[in-house]
């Protein structure tokens, strides 16, 4: 999409043009160690809208936060191709070496707590810590489409497609209190949404990580929703389990997105594991 068609909203930051021939979007702001947030999956999915309410005030507490648009997603490219977990990792490590990042923090929300998880297995020396949220990448393949909020996005999104009124009843399963999905978010969703493939979901190939969490060497902090119609809760006692220097925020009320439904709660938390 060339910059006269793009719409303002979501906000467009640079694009870098990655090894692979791939172009990734991403937003940066504040200086400091480096701490990238990894957004999750879903039609319309980017960077911005996962993160809007986290960027700045983990950058103003002394961070250099990056929001990359992961391919296939917000306003990076978006080829016609499988789009298999080894793709996102390996661009997304190709965006962090582009931009000069040596050691960071990331941050991962569903897909993106699944990137981040091989991410730091692939890459043990770039990541000092990871932050989870209601995490993909855990669970069977049955267990995911188990899940109501996951089987209404896939069959919408491969079969029919989304009008505005149904991108919105979808978006408010993501979150406990659908309040949390105003009219901003769903036009920058809806925008991204014009511009995908069926491909990027129709052709996701994400494996169950689960075995390789007592690989993990970083610390690891989590967060889980009891009302995840996503990743189910139960997650969280597998990292607990599996990762022995690691912490689990559960919140009631809240469903897939924790840093969005409670954002104040969610930057302390997070700021006071960047800063011990």
């Amino acid at each position: 999409m060339n910059a006269t068609a793009r719409p303002s909203s979501p906000p467009f930051g640079r694009i870098a043009k990655l090894p692979s021939g791939h172009e990734m979007h991403y937003l940066e702001q504040g200086k400091g160690p480096a701490v990238v947030l990894v957004h999750g999956s879903g039609p319309g999915a980017n960077g911005y809208s996962n993160f809007k309410r986290n960027i700045g005030p983990i950058a103003e507490a002394g961070y250099r936060v990056l929001v990359p648009d992961m391919i296939g997603f917000g306003w990076s490219a978006k080829p016609d191709i499988d789009y298999p977990l080894e793709l996102f990792v390996t661009t997304l490590l190709e965006f962090l070496d582009g931009v000069g990042v040596k050691r960071c923090t990331l941050v991962g929300n569903s897909l993106g707590g699944a990137i981040s998880i091989k991410a730091s297995l692939d890459r043990p020396g770039l990541v000092e810590k990871l932050v989870m949220m209601g995490t993909g990448g855990i669970e069977s393949r049955e267990t995911y489409f188990a899940m109501p909020g996951i089987r209404a996005m896939v069959s919408q999104f491969v079969g029919a497609g989304f009008d505005k009124p149904a991108l919105r009843e979808l978006l408010e399963m993501l979150a406990f209190d659908p309040r949390v999905v105003d009219d901003a978010l769903l036009e920058e969703r809806w925008n991204v949404l014009q511009t995908q493939p069926k491909a990027v979901l129709a052709r996701m190939l994400i494996p169950d990580l689960s075995p390789r969490l007592i690989d993990i060497t970083c610390p690891v902090l989590g967060f889980w929703g009891v009302e995840d119609h996503f990743c189910p809760v139960s997650g969280a006692n597998k990292i607990l389990a599996a990762v022995g220097d690691s912490r689990m925020v559960l919140f009631a009320h809240c469903g897939h997105w924790a840093m969005l439904e409670y954002p104040d709660i969610f930057n302390r938390y997070v700021v006071d594991f960047l800063r011990h």
